[in-house]
Formats: C-alpha cells, sequence, structure tokens
C-alpha cells in the first residue's frame, strides 16, 4: 500500500446535519412533485443538478427552493459528527493527504467557515459542487480527489454516507468506509468494505491495520 489519503463527504459524515436537510427536501418534495421521500432521492447531488432534473424552466420554484435552502444553510446547526474531530487531528498529526469532496456549493462552504474557521486547517484542499461537471452518483468528484494526491484507487479511503455518495465513492474504486448516520447499516453495507455509526470506535492505525491486513490475505 501507498501513502494513503482520506477523502470525506461533508454532510453526514464531518457534520450531523442530514437530518436537517431532509425536512426541507421532503416538504419542497411534497409541495411541488407529491414525492414525501424526495429528500432521499436526491442526497449528494448539487443543487444545478436537482433543477435540471426535477425543475427544469421553472425559474420560480428554483428561486423559491433556493431562497429556503440558503436559509437553512445560514441558521443550521453544524454539530460534529462524533468522534470526527479527534480522527481528523489524528491524520493531520500524521501528514496525510485529506479533503473535503462535496456537492454542496461555496456559499454553503463559507456558512461551514463562519461557525467552524478551524475545519480549514483540518484539510488539504476542499472540493465544492463547482469543482467536477457530474455530481454524484457518478464518481468523477473522487477520481478527482486521486487526481489532485497523486493517490491510486487503494490507497485512498473515502468517507460517505448517502446512497448516491457510496455508489460514486464505489465506482471510484476507492475503500469505501460507509456511515450509517443517514441510511440504516444494512442500506449502505452492499456500497462499502466497512460500516461505522460514527468516528468514536475509529482510530488511524486501526483503520490502516485492517485494510494491510485484507490486502495480504487477499495478495
Amino acid at each position: 500500500m501507498g501513502r494513503p489519503v482520506f477523502l470525506f463527504d461533508l454532510d453526514g459524515v464531518i457534520f450531523d446535519t442530514e437530518g436537517q436537510y431532509s425536512v426541507l427536501w421532503d416538504r419542497i418534495g411534497r409541495e411541488y412533485l407529491s414525492d414525501p421521500d424526495f429528500g432521499n432521492r436526491i442526497k449528494g447531488q448539487t443543487l444545478v443538478q436537482i433543477y435540471d432534473r426535477y425543475f427544469p424552466g421553472d425559474i420560480e420554484a428554483q428561486d423559491s427552493i433556493r431562497d429556503s435552502l440558503y436559509r437553512l444553510e445560514r441558521e443550521m446547526d453544524y454539530t460534529y459528527v462524533p468522534g470526527v474531530e479527534r480522527f481528523l487531528g489524528e491524520l493531520v498529526a500524521g501528514g496525510y493527504g485529506t479533503a473535503i469532496v462535496t456537492s454542496s456549493n461555496r456559499d454553503k462552504m463559507e456558512n461551514v467557515y463562519r461557525v467552524h474557521p478551524e475545519i480549514r486547517k483540518m484539510f488539504s484542499r476542499i472540493f465544492t459542487g463547482e469543482d467536477f461537471a457530474r455530481s454524484k452518483p457518478a464518481p468523477d468528484c473522487y477520481l478527482l480527489g486521486m487526481e489532485f494526491f497523486g493517490s491510486r484507487p487503494e490507497d485512498t479511503f473515502i468517507f460517505e454516507d448517502s446512497l448516491n455518495g457510496l455508489r460514486s465513492a464505489r465506482d471510484s474504486g476507492g475503500n469505501v468506509i460507509a456511515l450509517a448516520t443517514t441510511c440504516g447499516r444494512d442500506a449502505v453495507a452492499p456500497y462499502s468494505g466497512l460500516v461505522i455509526d460514527d468516528f468514536t470506535g475509529t482510530d488511524v492505525p486501526g483503520l490502516l491495520a485492517r485494510y494491510n491486513h485484507a490486502e495480504h490475505s487477499n495478495g
């Protein structure tokens, strides 16, 4: 195994925010599309992608949704997923390459930086939805992260929670760790090599040892 690189989705992985988004998007789904499960359907997709697929040409709906979304992101509770601060601290101390890979846009990230200015120091790079042409579930965003670090898929660890994000991570070829913060363990397990509830029981040496052992066992 080469020098490991660690890529993280944002919502549901670093911050426990997916539930807040689900309330908003499910309301939008009921109001516009008679779809009460709309929030799960669009998780991991960019706002532009959602507009193009579900609200093409409906400028009034797009403007209303954007206003509701931006208001939520200004006011939402950006609480860390348990254990993630410690885990990221281990990665920083170890000098590992780390990146956020999110479908959120730069405006959303400005709200994050306002509440958690320290987040910039935890990552080598922060990729947003503006940085890749195809959003999750396409693998482009994670392939971009690997390209940035010059990392091979087998040396890349990807942390995801939504089904669209997990499909993206899986199809990039990286080592996928699923967090059961948004979907149940049974739902995320088929897309990942490891499922965790949060980061409280996870440390960097243990994670690397687990994958090194698996690699030697398969060799």
